[in-house]
């Protein structure tokens, strides 16, 4: 009896680790678990009974079942787990994370309702209208077979439009109307909540950064996102007191660095970089924009002086892309909210106007290729590191993938170095870009540490077309021209949100990029 008694104890011993027990696995395909989140799902679990039953005629196994079953239960090993995780967890984090994308969802989830029900509601009225048409021109058979009189001419047209319920279609269009003002209306609610808090953060004499860092994260109101930007790549100083001052004294100096270096761009140590310049930037995007001649003038003169001040990179293609966003955001400040921007007159702007924001967008420039300068130094040691490690975490993260590629000799340099050496501006319509940078520059190493993880979840976003593939050809044009012309702020902030979840999985796990 002894032994049958120890027998069945042994599944039980009070140790937080039991052979057999389920444990819960972390990694990129499983977020950690938070407690406080997933309490309830694990004590609302019932329990199996564990005290086994004695059967009059029982066989072995099943004796070895009944004594082995709890090992299985739900109970306080997980409870146990759970909390060891949990130590090592900055909670705060996820949630606030996990609140954050929960409201994207719903917001998503709504306004697809929304359409939904529009479409329901059109197809209704318009099979109405139809039914209508299509009755004018029939006879009923028989008053039994149909409450339509055998009525030809105006009398009939009549009689048939009574015979539909006239107060069909208005209430219908009454209620689309009504569910579509108060949709607006709780955007312009939430946007307006938003504004205000920017508002008042930016209005304190000395703002906190890191309170701005975290307003800005999920995106920026274009009404303050000048003001925004200027601050978060440390152009602006955070009191208030010295902004208009400091302000004009990067610009004075800009135009200093104009008069003293820009007339050496023909010389014959700087004409080739000048000539570069001068083939770059008429490709650049948007076109509407850039080729207006007093655009051009202004990003080569940006473009070269960066070049002259910065001698260890000089200049590198893809420097020219990261001007747009600035030059864009400053410029909209002073473009009507009807008029897009891509579309703007520039040359009607007064031209102290037009000066401040040149200045404005080069010293921007100037500090997010501090952070990133060994991008575009000789051989561009940067993105060939990035390029690795961005392979290596795709195959942590999604070996299919990774193993689809490597089938048919894809090498990640092939798509992936365009990604790095423009940050993502040619995968991406402008209006995504904005609402990307305003993430980056909210987070700390915003392009270049947590653009990797943006990289590996835009890959792994179109897992599913890129399995589909079947050969060399096919994989690299479709990486090369993935279809993104139709995103919107709600698909960025999915991938960001994606982005954000590879980086607390793996972000202080290194091994994860070692094979």
């Amino acid at each position: 009896m002894s032994n049958d008694a120890g027998r069945k104890q042994f599944w039980r011993r009070n140790v937080s680790r039991v052979p057999g027990s389920i444990q819960h696995v972390y990694g990129a395909q499983h977020p950690p678990f938070d407690p406080q989140l997933h309490g309830t799902l694990t004590k609302s679990v019932l329990k199996h009974p564990t005290t086994p039953v004695k059967l009059k005629k029982t066989t072995t196994f099943q004796e070895f079942e009944s004594n082995t079953s709890d090992a299985w239960d739900v109970g306080e090993d997980d409870d146990e787990l759970l909390a060891m995780a949990a130590e090592n967890l900055n909670s705060n984090v996820v949630m606030e994370t996990a609140k954050q994308v929960i409201q994207n969802h719903t917001k998503l989830q709504e306004q697809s309702k929304h359409q939904a029900s529009q479409q329901e509601e059109e197809s209704f009225v318009l099979d109405e209208t139809q039914s209508l048409s299509s009755h004018e021109n029939k006879i009923g058979k028989s008053a039994s077979e149909s409450s339509i009189p055998k009525i030809s001419g105006e009398k009939h047209t009549l009689q048939r439009q009574q015979s539909v319920p006239q107060q069909t279609s208005i209430p219908v269009m009454l209620k689309m109307a009504d569910q579509a003002i108060s949709c607006g209306s709780e955007l312009n609610e939430r946007e307006a909540f938003r504004v205000e808090k920017f508002k008042q953060l930016l209005a304190g004499p000395n703002t906190d950064l890191d309170e701005l860092r975290k307003l800005s994260w999920s995106g920026v109101p274009k009404s303050v996102r000048s003001i925004t930007w200027k601050l978060l790549t440390g152009y602006l100083p955070a009191n208030v007191e010295r902004r208009e001052s400091t302000l004009k004294r990067k610009q004075k100096e800009y135009f200093a660095f104009i008069e003293q270096y820009y007339s050496s761009r023909n010389d014959d140590t700087n004409q080739s970089t000048y000539r570069q310049i001068h083939i770059d930037v008429p490709r650049m995007s948007p076109e509407s924009l850039i080729l207006q001649p007093v655009v051009t003038e202004v990003f080569e003169r940006i473009l070269f002086i960066w070049a002259i001040r910065h001698p260890a990179s000089g200049y590198v293609q893809g420097i020219n892309d990261l001007v747009t966003p600035f030059f864009v955001v400053f410029l909209s400040d002073y473009i009507d909210e009807e008029v897009e921007v891509e579309n703007a007159d520039v040359s009607s702007l007064p031209e102290e106007v037009l000066r401040n924001i040149e200045a404005d967008s080069y010293w921007c420039m100037s500090k997010l290729l501090d952070g990133i300068q060994d991008n575009y130094t000789f051989a561009q040691p940067g993105i060939q590191r990035k390029v690795k490690m961005l392979e290596e975490l795709v195959s942590r993260i999604d070996d299919q993938v990774h193993s689809h590629l490597q089938q048919y000799e894809v090498e990640y340099l092939q798509f992936a170095f365009r990604w790095m050496n423009n940050l993502l501006m040619r995968e991406l319509p402008l209006r995504c870009t904005i609402r990307l940078w305003d993430t980056y520059q909210s987070e700390p190493e915003g392009f270049s540490h947590f653009h990797l993880y943006v990289c590996a979840a835009f890959l792994v976003r179109w897992r599913k077309d890129i399995l589909e593939e079947k050969d060399f050809h096919g994989l690299l044009i479709f990486l090369q021209n993935l279809p993104t012309e139709h995103w919107k702020d709600e698909d960025m902030s999915v991938l960001l949100a994606e982005a954000y979840r590879l980086k607390f999985a793996f972000a202080d796990a290194p091994n994860h990029y070692k094979k």
